[in-house]
């Protein structure tokens, strides 16, 4: 039997069987599962099936298997349930589903963490995009530093296809940002359009040229919930046999000049003050920024809310050309891939070991969750120490300035984006390595801590 076969098949008996499985989704590393009735669930059986690097009670229920296999277990329940990827089923909660469905959404529920669930949901899927358009944009532009000419055919073509993703990518968050909040996709793409139509430049209001894109994402975002909003309050008072002209109509009208008129400058001024302030902590804080920004980033990938921060870094692009705040977050898995080295070199649990070696590579590769819920997480002390090897190679790239052009990958994935400083951002890297084996090698792991682990 396929491992990934294995897989579906063992965590469909553990969570209740096909019947009780609702909804199918997966992200880069987890398998997310909505549940009929959550009551039925064995987290701990769950967490003892091999191939299980961890579990996370949340909203749906998310399942940490790792890159590459997550997508084909998720097939293959797909294909045990009947289910497509993303698909409801129709059968309601029961009503113990539902207490305990509210217990987990209570013990989450801050507005906090729903804000940076519901943007990490709206920017999860657009991930292999950014991914594969930041990677194309990065070999071109390091081609382009080391020379190559940047008229020929080849290269233009290179940067005609990185580069589209982020030319649309208001139109793609505005879809995902009304279907997030029960709107109609296509009317939250039309927020994206209004914010980054490059007629705008075309147009005067109050005696100033309008800005294309000014604003960014975060406008994109509340621009887009207004109008699922909007569109809601709408169809309660028109009538069914008109609903599909004037609701949309109503809707597009109203948010359209709402948000040329107020919402997109205020918004500028707010996405302005998040770029500037990032820009002013990093540059003033220094060493001492970077070390806390990545030794406080393991955590917040652990209860998966650094999603949220994509629109950030999108900002800091769009406003000056790099982030200079993803290099130094992507030390925190580089220093979690020391502290999994350490304990590899001074275990003898096989088990461990194994489950090192299956996830060291795409560590290294700046794919953290294998060894953060495989390894580190469960062995306690290893997650400290491993934040404080992050956080050594945090302060170096906040000394060294080191920035990125892209988004979507880091670990050794990065070094394409960087913007220039290549071998500084390496060295970085070396720094989490060396610190997060060092503080974990003397003083993060003993033998005893893996006893569990059979």
């Amino acid at each position: 039997m396929r491992k990934e076969e294995r897989l579906a098949k063992e965590i469909s008996e553990k969570v209740g069987g096909d019947s009780n499985i609702r909804q199918i989704a997966y992200c880069m590393t987890r398998l997310r599962l909505q549940l009929n009735d959550t009551s039925k669930v064995n987290i701990t059986e769950i967490k003892a099936i091999d191939g299980v690097m961890g579990v996370i009670e949340d909203e749906m229920l998310q399942i940490v298997i790792g890159p590459g296999l997550v997508n084909k277990v998720a097939l293959e329940m797909s294909a045990l349930t009947g289910l497509a990827v993303g698909e409801l089923n129709d059968q309601e909660f029961s009503d113990l589903a539902t207490i305990k469905h509210n217990e987990i959404r209570s013990k989450n529920n801050t507005p906090f963490k729903n804000l940076l669930r519901k943007i990490g949901n709206i920017f999860i899927p657009l991930i292999p995009a950014l991914v594969a358009s930041g990677i194309i944009n990065g070999v071109a532009n390091f081609a382009k530093n080391a020379g190559v000419d940047s008229t020929a055919t080849w290269m233009q073509l290179l940067l005609f296809m990185g580069g589209g993703i982020f030319a649309y990518l208001g139109v793609l968050v505005g879809w995902n940002t009304a279907k997030e909040f029960g709107g109609t996709p296509a009317l939250g793409a039309i927020a994206g359009i209004f914010i980054f139509n490059p007629a705008l430049a075309n147009v005067e209001l109050f005696g100033e040229m309008l800005q294309p894109g000014r604003g960014g994402l975060f406008t994109v975002i509340f621009v887009a919930w207004l109008m699922a909003a909007t569109e809601k309050s709408v169809r309660k008072f028109i009538p069914n046999a008109i609903d599909i002209i004037f609701t949309p109509l109503i809707t597009v009208l109203f948010v359209g000049f709402l948000t040329l008129l107020l919402i997109q400058p205020i918004g500028g001024y707010f996405t302005a003050g998040i770029t500037n302030g990032i820009n002013a902590i990093i540059e003033y804080g220094g060493v001492f920024a970077g070390f806390i920004l990545a030794g406080t980033f393991l955590p917040i990938v652990m209860v998966g809310l650094h999603h949220g921060l994509t629109p950030i870094h999108m900002e800091l692009i769009s406003s000056t050309g790099v982030t200079i705040l993803l290099p130094i977050l992507a030390m925190a898995g580089a220093g979690q891939v020391g502290a999994a080295i350490a304990i590899f070199v001074k275990t003898k649990n096989k088990k461990l070991k194994n489950v090192i070696k299956g996830g060291l590579p795409v560590g290294f590769l700046g794919i953290g969750e294998p060894l953060l819920y495989g390894v580190t997480l469960p062995l306690g002390r290893p997650f400290l120490t491993a934040c404080l090897g992050g956080a050594m190679g945090g302060a170096f790239q906040a000394f060294v300035k080191t920035a990125s052009t892209g988004i979507g990958v880091s670990g050794l994935s990065l070094i394409p984006l960087i913007d220039g400083k290549y071998l500084m951002y390496f060295l970085g890297l070396l720094v989490a390595y060396a610190f997060g084996f060092i503080f974990t090698y003397f003083f993060g792991f003993k033998e005893e801590m893996a006893e569990h682990i059979k």
